[in-house]
């Protein structure tokens, strides 16, 4: 058997690298319930995720310090610091 490349797989492993446990960033991410985009601040936590669904969707799973709750962005976001 071949390799198989995953691109999905290969961009979760980048972005966990650059993650860092209690540090607070910006979160902008397109939010079907709200059908806009949506900005909010974040935590990342011992229980924050990168993962992938069933259908193949990439997803961050992080702590809102605003709702005091957790969270899941889908597909595409941008995080700045």
């Amino acid at each position: 058997m071949g390799l198989i490349y995953n691109p999905t797989y290969n961009k979760t492993t980048e972005r966990r690298k650059k993650m860092i446990l209690n540090k607070h960033f910006t979160i902008t991410y397109y939010a079907n319930k709200h059908g806009k985009h949506i900005t909010r601040r974040g935590q990342w936590t011992d229980k924050s995720r990168y993962w992938t669904s069933k259908l193949g969707d990439a997803l961050m799973t992080y702590f809102d310090t605003d709702a005091q709750g957790y969270r899941t962005a889908r597909t595409s976001w941008t995080v700045r610091y």
